[in-house]
């Protein structure tokens, strides 16, 4: 029997498994929604078997589907190593990469994605700026650093950006607050609340950039360094905050606050990390950039792809 099965179907089929949806999957791998299903239906006619049940929610592997599935987890891993590889003998394996973040909530999927690139990248040296850094790209051009976790792609002269992922902001209140009775909030339900926030500049907080400054809305702030104790706030009914998802699922099972959409479209933000430009062929920051990807789209609930940047 000829093969016709390749990388990118394997590829395909577990981004289906990690999101359960076709619309969601030809997202993960850049692909339009039919394009994808394109693919799936020329090995189905293949094989002459359907891959999967069509109307299930979430999607369910067929037994054919999920022996390809298996084929895929145990080949993609070793292509990936063999192109790491290939990777530390064309460009060499020793270096040094300090990471600096603006984003408070990052280390949720920081420290995860440092733990699976360290045994991977064994002489490189692997290090987190200390504390939050209000101007990450700074650092970079002075050398402090050698990939920024940042929100925008700001063209700045001899920096070059990668994309991460987009995820979305909800709004979190007690469950006995009168928004929790919403199951969408405006910017005008934010005006006579006190808003828990971050200490940090107003064009750093999506919420206020995006949706309450462009409509005059400035409500009461409070603020505080630690998610946990945004949270703990938030319970105890002492104002509400916006979030990402990923970040308060946790409380939402235990029933701590609950979460709301803001916006009738769902309010997203967006991560880049941003290099020198000439670092932008170094292997192992790309690779890093593309397990923070694999390790955060496998693992964290409500992102969404980004497109490619140019440098």
């Amino acid at each position: 029997m000829e093969t016709i099965i390749e990388l990118r179907h394997l590829r395909t089929l577990i981004a289906l498994e990690e999101t359960g949806s076709v619309s969601l999957a030809a997202q993960r791998v850049f692909l339009t929604q039919s394009a994808l299903s394109h693919q799936i239906r020329l090995l189905e006619n293949h094989f002459d078997t359907p891959l999967f049940e069509r109307k299930s929610t979430p999607l369910r592997f067929t037994p054919a589907g999920e022996r390809l599935l298996k084929l895929a987890h145990e080949l993609l891993p070793r292509v990936a190593h063999a192109e790491r590889d290939l990777m530390q003998i064309i460009h060499g394996e020793a270096g040094e990469l300090r990471v600096a973040v603006e984003c408070h909530t990052c280390f949720d999927w920081l420290m995860p994605a440092m733990g699976v690139f360290r045994p991977q990248w064994q002489q490189v040296e692997l290090d987190i700026v200390s504390g939050f850094q209000a101007d990450p790209v700074g650092l970079l051009l002075s050398h402090r650093a050698d990939l920024a976790i940042v929100s925008e792609t700001t063209p700045i002269m001899g920096i070059a950006y990668q994309p991460l992922f987009a995820y979305e902001m909800v709004g979190i209140c007690a469950p006995d607050h009168p928004l929790a009775e919403q199951e969408i909030w405006q910017a005008q339900d934010f005006i006579d609340e006190t808003l828990i926030t971050y200490p940090v500049p107003d064009d750093m907080l999506d919420l206020l950039k995006k949706i309450l400054l462009p409509q005059g809305i400035n409500p009461k702030r409070r603020h505080s360094e630690l998610t946990i104790a945004i949270i703990q706030l938030v319970a105890s009914k002492r104002g509400i905050a916006a979030l990402p998802y990923w970040t308060v699922m946790p409380y939402l099972e235990k029933n701590y606050v609950v979460a709301r959409q803001i916006g009738n479209e769902p309010l997203r933000s967006e991560l880049y990390a941003a290099m020198r430009s000439e670092d932008v062929d170094c292997a192992y920051i790309l690779d890093f950039c593309e397990i923070v990807r694999q390790e955060s789209f496998a693992n964290l609930t409500g992102l969404s792809p980004l497109g490619l940047q140019a440098a």
